[in-house]
């Protein structure tokens, strides 16, 4: 038994040989993408330099289900295995073992990606056995009960079936996962000044809300985007399994990193295409943005980007997925991303600026902030101004607050969130529903006033009405209180109301 990858999720494949009398050939059937058709000289070659017999004759591979697209050199091995066992050549019972791996010509067992889908499929589906290569045995023991079989080769695969040497099953303590730690290259306390622009971080991080940063060039905020991951809060168990699938599916696995325990920062380029960004092809592989699951998707350049590439981020920032759909069918892939991203106020950048002069025309900076759509920014939670940094606070001696200090805030807050939200589906503020928003958001009668006066002069539609609360919610954890008072509330609207002038 074989395995594909559908999205995330598993699917079970039988490889079925047949070896009949005739001019002699190979032939694979079952919809094989090219690597998988290449299998045949890898195979053949495998087989030979292992000590054994390929068979000449007419030799045809079925791969069921066959309305089921098949990609990568996965297949290899099992493959090698059904043609050894057609032929008479192997003997014992593969039945509860599911294999995984490409061989190289003399037979070696290579990495693989989608170990990880492999071998949870392989424990879902009840298999007692998974076989993969020996680099990837690492990867595929996060999966608890199965029993991972490690092989160098094909050869010793066969023996271990032939009862001649056994294979020993992969056993870890897990110690390796103490040495895993997450290193950041910027941390808050390399940013001089742009205390507001931190403390506005700081709320976007405790609750995982969308954030835009205008400001002229140099000012700071990619410095600040990319200090970013270091006072997020850490991914659980869960959460670093998901996203390991996600690289692992996508080939961006590390062979030395199994488990990625770091929250993800992307930052494509503003050339990237709409199937770079939301992911795609022939056969569909993760985009930027399910690259970003769990953690930070950083566009800089915000304007710059194709006008298709940003809408295709609304439905995601919403649904939490995307949904790819090709002529075969659709792929959901997570999407559970915070987007943060930076522009300037102008095409020259220095609009507004007190230390240099804008020479753009009212229709120039029009136009330039219009190549971001109304909805898409109903989209977006927090809105920053960071401006030019005065040489005082440049040359300042005193050391800013740093990130692992941020940090310890934050994951109190998180904390909360967690507590909070333990019986529903959401795992942070800006995950939850309407109706949980009435649950967990409620404000008492000042503050009641001070948000009908706010919806009335910001013209605020239903979408940014719950964002502003779920804004107050994430103020309110901070600060430690059970209620959302009103200094939470205006907290709240002093980051939204710049939307205006957007």
């Amino acid at each position: 038994m074989g395995g594909a990858t559908i999205g995330l999720e598993g699917a079970i494949i039988e490889i079925e040989v047949d070896i009949s009398p005739g001019l002699p050939s190979f032939t694979i059937v079952g919809l094989p993408d090219k690597a998988v058709q290449e299998a045949r000289e890898r195979v053949r070659s495998a087989i030979k330099n292992c000590g054994y017999t390929f068979p000449n004759k007419r030799i045809t591979v079925n791969l069921a289900p066959a309305n089921l697209k098949k990609e990568g050199p996965s297949y290899d091995l099992p493959i090698a295995l059904g043609i050894l066992i057609s032929s008479g050549q192997l003997t014992g019972d593969c039945s509860n073992a599911l294999f995984t791996g490409e061989l190289s010509l003399d037979g070696k067992l290579r990495h693989s990606r989608s170990v990880l889908p492999m071998a949870s499929l392989a424990q879902e589906k009840g298999f007692t056995d998974i076989f993969v290569a020996l680099a990837d045995a690492r990867e595929a023991s996060i999966v608890e009960n199965i029993r991972i079989m490690p092989a160098e080769s094909l050869s010793q695969i066969i023996s271990h079936f032939a009862g001649e040497t056994r294979i020993q099953e992969y056993s870890d303590d897990g110690s390796w996962l103490q040495t895993i730690h997450e290193h950041y290259a910027f941390d808050f306390s390399c940013v001089k000044g742009q205390e507001h622009a931190k403390r506005a971080l700081e709320i976007a991080a405790a609750g995982r809300h969308n954030v835009l940063m205008v400001g002229p060039p140099g000012s700071g905020k990619t410095m600040l985007a990319r200090s970013l991951p270091a006072i997020l809060p850490e991914l659980t168990m869960a959460q670093a399994i998901e996203v390991t699938k996600i690289y692992s599916v996508g080939g961006l696995l590390p062979m030395d990193i199994p488990l990625i325990k770091e929250r993800p920062f992307r930052s494509p380029h503003y050339t990237t295409s709409h199937a770079g960004l939301v992911g795609g092809g022939q056969w569909p592989h993760p985009g930027e943005i399910s690259l970003s699951h769990h953690g930070v998707l950083f566009l800089d350049e915000f304007p710059e980007f194709g006008r298709s590439v940003l809408e295709a981020l609304r439905q995601p920032l919403e649904d939490k997925v995307i949904v790819i759909s090709r002529a075969h069918g659709s792929v959901t892939f997570p999407a559970n991303f915070m987007l943060v991203a930076a522009m300037n106020p102008c095409p020259c950048g220095y609009y507004g600026d007190t230390f240099k002069e804008c020479k753009c025309s009212p229709v120039e900076i029009n136009r330039y902030r219009k190549r971001i759509s109304g909805p898409l920014l109903d989209r977006i939670d927090i809105f920053i101004d960071v401006p030019h940094v005065d040489y005082e606070k440049l040359t300042d001696e005193k050391t800013p607050e740093s990130s692992e200090r941020v940090r310890q805030r934050i994951n109190a807050a998180h904390q909360i969130q967690l507590e909070r939200l333990k019986k529903t589906s959401s795992s942070c503020n800006s995950d939850i529903s309407p109706q949980e928003i009435q649950k967990f958001c409620k404000v008492d009668a000042s503050s009641q006033s001070l948000l009908r006066n706010a919806t009335k002069q910001f013209h605020l539609t239903a979408r940014a009405f719950h964002r502003i609360l779920k804004l107050s919610r994430t103020i309110a954890d901070l600060d430690g209180n059970e209620d959302i008072k009103t200094q939470h509330l205006a907290e709240a609207l002093q980051y939204r109301q710049k939307e205006t002038r957007y």
